[in-house]
């Protein structure tokens, strides 16, 4: 979810090398290198008729939606499960695997995947140009759903079936929403790691990190050091003898302007990035590259005196990190960020869903991670003010500040804030999950939460693993016997 960090099942997103604008989906940029699997065994693309606007009965334009199927356990009687597609493309390798996956075969469930309009293949306009970006909203997406479900239904006779919809981040704050706002097409939903609040400021996620790493071994030695680490590096870009040996330190890509405010600001943020994302994937059973970077190995590395001064440690951390994406420098740059995010063109690297992300938390929810919490040790660089201004810097002028105030006030109240209630409903969060901060963690009239003691965001979603604590596994058992109920309920 970094503007927010999950995609369908969400964390699995592909990333093209040229990302300078990884900081915009937190956490996501350390897994960009997913294997390349076979994928003949996966199921094929299949493609949805939707309408382009599905709030204007004059507007008749539609386009083609990328959605999966899985039917290896259907047999006509059993449950429909849809998981919703968020901020990436959609890969057919979760039609395989995951825990919705493990409950479709004990439920012989029909399951379906369909991609979030705007991301992956699903491309309703020409271009991502601003003009166009109108038709992209949470609003349209839940239509979508709607009208998928309801073109199911009568292409293969699933009147009768209950669906039930799945999603983890924004996709969970999607499946929430869905409930609310059509409640006589999804009888059931699971809302993992579910932001459901909508903030300009989050200034909160640096504090749960915070109090995540201080749960480590090293405990609190280890956010002192990046607590000294964050003072060194101010020292050293005060300095007169600045900037050399910090540009070799973390392997910056351009040399570092420190009149440059936002280029300083962009460098700062990215470095508590790299802690901001191992903290919020902490040992979520992901199978991909740098999975094993977790919050202990970054606090080992912190606390290692062996490495050297804090800065060099925190140096060090950054190293492992490019190392374990393939990249080769550290790309801080603010002005080739803003070129990559303008880009309007389905082949740019911003297409991947950068640009798209940030228009929805420009136009919908905010959930900029700034600096701006007084108790968090990785500076005071990157304060609410850097984030509002990347949506007029991208977007246009009328991109402003006011116009972001009015679109979370509008989307607080179209769907409930932390107010929401529903029944048939459960909302999984990890402790140590920055974005349960946002989301609902404990039970409230009409609301199911499964606050979940030493997990990260989504961890609930994944493939089960013989390494899961017992709070994980007690988790998953919980969400399964509401399913079951559910499922044996009276026929929807």
């Amino acid at each position: 979810m970094c503007r927010i960090t999950c995609i369908v099942l969400t964390i699995l997103l592909t990333v093209n090398d040229a990302v300078s604008w990884k900081h915009f989906w937190r956490g996501k940029w350390i897994q960009r290198r997913v294997e390349q699997a076979n994928h003949s065994h996966f199921p094929t693309d299949q493609w949805f008729e939707q309408k382009l606007d599905h709030f204007d009965v004059v507007n008749a334009i539609t386009w083609k939606q990328r959605y999966h199927t899985n039917d290896t356990f259907f047999g006509g009687d059993g449950p429909v499960f849809l998981m919703i597609g968020g901020e990436g493309e959609a890969t057919p390798k979760w039609m395989r695997q995951g825990m919705w996956i493990e409950w479709a075969g004990k439920f012989n469930a029909l399951c379906f995947q369909l991609e979030h309009r705007y991301y992956g293949k699903s491309h309703p306009t020409k271009n991502m140009s601003t003009k166009n970006l109108k038709y992209l909203s949470s609003e349209q997406a839940l239509a979508d759903l709607a009208y998928f479900i309801e073109g199911k239904k009568e292409e293969m006779k699933l009147h009768h079936n209950k669906w039930i919809v799945f999603g983890g981040s924004y996709p969970g704050s999607l499946a929430a929403w869905f409930r609310l706002k059509y409640p006589h097409l999804a009888y059931g939903a699971v809302a993992s790691s579910a932001p459901l609040f909508a903030k300009i400021n989050f200034k909160e996620y640096l504090g749960v990190v915070t109090k995540a790493l201080q749960t480590t071994q090293q405990s609190s030695q280890c956010t002192g050091a990046i607590e000294q680490a964050t003072t060194a590096l101010e020292d050293e870009i005060q300095s007169t003898r600045c900037c050399q040996t910090l540009e070799k330190l973390f392997s910056l890509c351009d040399p570092i302007d420190i009149t440059n405010k936002l280029d300083v600001a962009n460098l700062f943020e990215t470095l508590a990035g790299n802690f901001e994302g191992v903290v919020q994937y902490n040992k979520d059973n992901r199978d991909s590259k740098g999975a094993n970077i977790t919050m202990d190995v970054l606090c080992d590395t912190m606390t290692d005196p062996k490495l050297g001064s804090p800065l060099a440690r925190y140096a060090a951390v950054n190293t492992m990190l490019l190392e374990a994406t393939g990249e080769k420098c550290l790309d801080f740059k603010y002005n080739k960020m803003l070129k990559d995010m303008r880009s309007t063109d389905w082949n740019s690297s911003a297409s991947e869903g950068g640009r798209q992300w940030t228009y929805q938390t420009c136009t919908e929810f905010g959930y900029y991670q700034s600096s701006d919490l007084a108790d968090q040790p990785f500076g005071k660089r990157f304060p609410i003010e850097f984030s509002i201004r990347q949506c007029s810097d991208i977007f246009g002028p009328k991109f402003s500040h006011n116009l972001l105030k009015n679109a979370i006030a509008r989307t607080n109240f179209i769907y409930g804030g932390l107010g929401l209630k529903l029944d048939r409903t459960v909302f999984p969060n990890g402790s140590v999950d920055p974005w349960s901060a946002l989301g609902i963690t404990s039970n409230t009239t009409g609301n199911v939460a499964i606050f979940i003691q030493g997990t990260a965001h989504c961890a609930d979603m994944y493939p089960p693993s013989p390494k899961d604590s017992p709070e994980l596994t007690s988790a998953r058992n919980v969400i399964e016997s509401h399913l079951s109920s559910w499922v044996s309920n009276e026929k929807a």
